[in-house]
């Protein structure tokens, strides 16, 4: 119907244009300014008013002028512009004091209210509203005097004073009923039910939301139907009711669609977006959020952005993303202090403290929250002052200061149940159990936990549940009470594994959420093996291990019914290793402790070893390595654009002259307990923490040999993965075929990337490596990504050796040739991991002579770099890099292992071979030259035959 009004104004401007009718053309300018609010593009409608507005300045006349500094100030307030709108809602008013008119006097006074109290200056609306209010029943008119009060509620509302604003919406209420003013009625209702929600009676407020909707289905009001389901969504939302809020919010957005109403539309994706959030399906949440935003941005909508950031940074915090969560909150702090919204600025600096807290800043967690604080007490906003009293009472808590953070949380508590906040009253009983569980007072401590477990299970809060769990069975484990912590442990695991599942393939979204809840998983293997249950806590250690790769590798091969073993599964650990014949050390830390369980055949050993510093160690062990060794290299790496710096002379001692042996201890650490039990010459290493970085191939036993020179050695990120690639189907990796890449041509590329410097010595290797295998690589200007993904799938090896950036997973590729006209965009060279997925990458080994190929973030998920990048895509197996090495050096490795490889050789065995090589040389003897290649996946053959 809108739609078609615009159409008929169109034509009706047409023709006073046609007449030279200045004064129709103001008027149909603002007939076609009201259109395009309506259906919610601002940016028109303010182009048409300022229209109407040159032409009633032009002509003189101020009532059009009036009339058009009013409606502007309405489309700038729809905007969430609201500094800008009480600016043209003053300069109507003063035109209509000028001109003595008494209701359009009201109505400036009305605008003025409702814009003041946008910007939370809710004592200022009031005393706007109160003087419309006074025009109103001076001129008699009931229908303006029913509106003031509504308004009056609604600022009473916002100041916390719910009982006046009741005694104010019910006069409304009166008056919509006296003058048979159907519309009005359910408009008091849906106020009223705002009113009771404030004040926690969930139950009255349904009644009062579902009687405005029942009107305006009546009065066949589409969209004040869709606003009751969203307000109903907002009251079963707040009763923890979260598939109900679902099922209200979905049928609000439908009639947003179906109207066209853009800005209802995104209020519907962000009621959405929190529901689900509240359900612990992040993925979901943050889908809906995105979107709110599109349509916020689409539409100018300020502070509808400044939501969409804040819930944007809620749900990666809850992710564990708190970097990610940061940046969002500052955007919704910037946009707040820029529109004069003091409560979302409030808010904003409550969710940065936050987030602060999470990464450790705690002075400046301490700063946002108290700022958080004053806003909310000069607001009057009781609920952000409970939210802000916990914040600080959770940062004082991190600081070591427990009285002062139990007298916060205990405020915090009373306003909680004060308003009947459910989940709020479960988060300040988690929180004051978690300052008892400091304090050692345990029996304290779980009252409190469980107190906020039964309120997560009553509201369906799968997170809350999961972390309710876990801090339950921690206060028994600390009692001494091992059996009901491992019950609580693996309920928490449980719930998690349930949010972990919802997240579906969003591999970086599972990689943050498995780092949040680390805790939960280590404290379940942990209690096990306290019980003495060793083979039990490795199955559990298992399935924690690097799921989000798991679930890439089981999407790649179609096998997604292959789940890891659940812990409710009675399969044993001899069940899961049924493919692995390999003897296999499978790591698992805690602290100080590594724990080990070497796996032969059917049989499980475990041993631990105690250790002051695992990462301290790693790091030493590095230095070790590099002591007196100067490389001479090319830096493949974008994180590290300087590259390394020259170490001093060569030197070819074994060993580094210190005190410390750190290779020869971090052979004690890892493979000493076991040593005595190992039968072959191959060995497996599942890794965890900083120990997936060691240098295995270079440690030293007792008898000052390397474990290289008698072991062949490969890492696997998980057992399961190892299972996965061999359980795939038949003939998914190829046998043959050859992909050698080299020294790209990025001339051409983006400015970022067009000044990267050439790599000589990589084209140098994949020539050499060309002639061995009789395949010619791709180098220079023909090594383009098109090209590059165009073979990708169809070969059996892939050998890269280019810039990449090891940890986003991407490596930099030649632009394609024919996009030469214009600047190409990132997408057009660099190759990433989703790109490798699309083809169906089929290699059986892929080679990644890349700066640091090897190295990652560490995470709980493993290393989290190009490796398992290429892992994750299909690749059976992958050789990397721990640390750069000397470009002449490079080519004499690759030299002798690609020999062995082509010669039928295994892939561990060409790499012992290599290594053997470089270490009996005179020149290359030294660790740091040949250690620093590490096999991970399978032991892979490859035949060169064909290509």
């Amino acid at each position: 119907m809108i739609k078609t009004n615009l159409e008929d104004h169109l034509r009706e401007l047409k023709i006073a244009k046609e007449s030279g009718d200045k004064a129709g053309q103001g008027c149909i300018y603002c007939n076609l300014g009201s259109a395009c609010q309506s259906l919610g593009d601002f940016k028109q409608a303010i182009d048409y008013h300022k229209q109407d507005l040159s032409i009633a300045l032009e002509l003189g006349q101020r009532d059009a002028e009036r009339r058009a500094y009013c409606n502007l100030g309405n489309v700038y307030d729809s905007m969430g512009d609201f500094k800008q709108a009480i600016d043209y809602h003053k300069q109507s008013l003063s035109i209509a004091l000028e001109l003595g008119q008494r209701d359009a006097e009201g109505r400036a006074y009305c605008n003025l209210g409702n814009a003041y109290q946008s910007l939370s200056d809710f004592k200022q609306a009031i005393d706007y509203h109160e003087q419309d209010l006074s025009i109103a029943k001076e001129l008699g008119e009931r229908d303006s005097e029913g509106d003031a009060y509504c308004n009056l509620g609604n600022a009473y509302q916002g100041l916390g004073d719910f009982k006046l604003a009741i005694e104010y919406h019910y006069k409304s209420l009166s008056i919509a009923k006296e003058l048979g003013r159907r519309d009005i009625e359910g408009q008091a209702y849906c106020s009223l039910g705002n009113d009771y929600q404030s004040l926690g009676n969930f139950k009255q407020a349904i009644d009062y939301h579902r009687q405005s909707l029942s009107i305006a289905k009546d009065l066949g009001q589409k969209d004040v139907e869709g606003q009751a389901y969203c307000s109903l969504g907002i009251t079963y939302d707040s009763l923890g009711d979260f598939r109900g809020a679902l099922d209200y919010h979905t049928q609000g957005l439908s009639i947003a669609k179906d109207l066209g109403q853009r800005d209802n539309e995104g209020r519907a994706y962000c009621n959405l977006g929190n529901a689900y959030q509240s359900l612990g399906d992040f993925k979901q949440a943050i889908d809906y959020h995105k979107e709110a935003l599109r349509i916020a941005k689409d539409m100018g909508q300020k502070d509808a952005q400044g939501d969409a950031y804040c819930n944007l940074g809620n749900a990666y915090h809850s992710l564990g993303d708190f970097q990610q969560a940061i940046d969002y909150h500052q955007r919704a702090l910037s946009i707040a202090t820029e529109l004069g919204q003091r409560d979302s600025e409030g808010r904003a600096y409550c969710n940065l403290g936050s987030a602060y807290d999470s990464v450790g800043e705690l002075e400046r967690a301490i700063e946002y929250h108290a700022l958080g604080l004053h806003i909310a007490i000069e607001l009057g906003k009781k609920d952000a002052e409970g939210s802000a009293y916990c914040n600080l009472g959770s940062t004082y808590q991190s600081l070591g200061d427990f009285k002062k953070a139990i007298d916060f949380y205990k405020r915090a508590l009373l306003i909680a149940k004060e308003l009947h906040q459910r989940d709020a009253e479960g988060r300040a009983y988690c929180n004051l159990g978690n300052t008892y569980d400091s304090l050692g007072d345990f029996k304290q401590a779980l009252d409190y936990h469980n107190q906020y477990l039964s309120i997560a299970r009553e509201l369906g809060q799968k997170n809350d549940e999961g972390r309710a769990c876990y801090r339950v069975g921690r206060d028994f484990e600390s009692s001494g009470n091992l059996y009901d912590a491992l019950n609580y442990y693996r309920s928490s695991v449980k719930a998690f594994n349930e949010i972990t599942s919802l997240l579906q393939s969003e591999d970086t979204w599972k990689i943050s959420f498995r780092n949040a809840c680390q805790d939960s998983y280590t404290a379940l293997w942990s209690v096990l093996l306290r019980l003495e249950m060793p083979e039990e806590a490795l199955r559990v250690a298992e399935e924690g291990r690097a799921q989000a790769l798991m679930d890439l590798m089981k999407y790649q091969y179609g096998s997604e019914s292959q789940a890891s073993e659940s812990l409710e599964s009675t399969a044993t650990t001899t069940h899961i290793l049924s493919e692995i014949h390999t003897p296999t050390v499978f790591i698992a830390l805690k602290g100080n402790t590594v724990n080990l369980w070497l796996l032969m055949g059917a049989h499980v050993h475990f041993e631990k070893k105690s250790i002051e510093n695992v990462s301290l160690l790693i790091e030493n062990a590095f230095k070790e390595i590099v002591h007196g060794v100067d490389v001479k290299y090319e830096n493949r790496s974008l994180d590290d654009p300087e590259g390394e710096t020259p170490l001093s002379e060569e030197s070819c001692h074994h060993m580094a002259d210190s005190k410390t042996n750190y290779l020869r201890v971090l052979f004690d650490t890892v493979i000493g307990p076991i040593a005595h039990l190992l039968k072959g010459d191959e060995l497996i290493i599942v890794p965890d923490g900083p120990l997936c970085l060691a240098p295995y191939a270079a440690c030293v036993n007792e008898a000052s040999k390397y474990l290289s020179e008698s072991t062949r050695i490969r890492i696997l990120p998980s057992l399961t993965s190892l299972k996965l690639i061999t359980s795939c189907p038949e003939g998914y990796h190829r046998k043959n075929g050859v992909l050698l890449v080299g020294d790209p041509c990025l001339e051409k590329a983006g400015p970022k990337h067009r000044k990267v410097s050439r790599l000589p010595g990589a084209r140098k290797e994949v020539e050499m490596i060309g002639e061995i295998l009789n395949t010619a690589p791709l180098t220079g200007e023909n090594a383009t990504k098109d090209e590059v993904l165009k073979q990708l799938g169809s070969v059996a090896l892939v050998h890269i050796a280019a810039h990449s950036d090891m940890q986003a997973g991407e490596i930099l590729l030649a632009p394609n040739t024919a996009r030469t006209s214009k600047t190409p965009k990132k997408r057009d060279y660099m190759l990433r991991m989703s790109d490798v997925q699309a083809v169906q990458l089929r290699a059986r080994l892929v080679v990644l002579s890349c700066s640091n190929s090897a190295q990652g973030q560490i995470t709980p998920e493993g290393v989290v770099g190009i490796g398992r990048a290429f892992l994750g895509a299909g690749a059976r197996s992958v050789l990397a890099s721990l640390w750069a090495i000397d470009d002449e050096v490079t080519i004499e490795f690759m030299k002798s292992f690609y020999t062995h490889l082509a010669r039928g050789h295994s892939t561990s065995v060409a790499l012992n071979w290599a290594m053997k090589c470089l270490r009996e040389s005179m020149k290359f003897c030294a660790v740091k030259h040949w250690a620093p290649f590490v096999l991970i996946g399978d032991d892979v053959t490859i035949e060169f035959g064909q290509s």
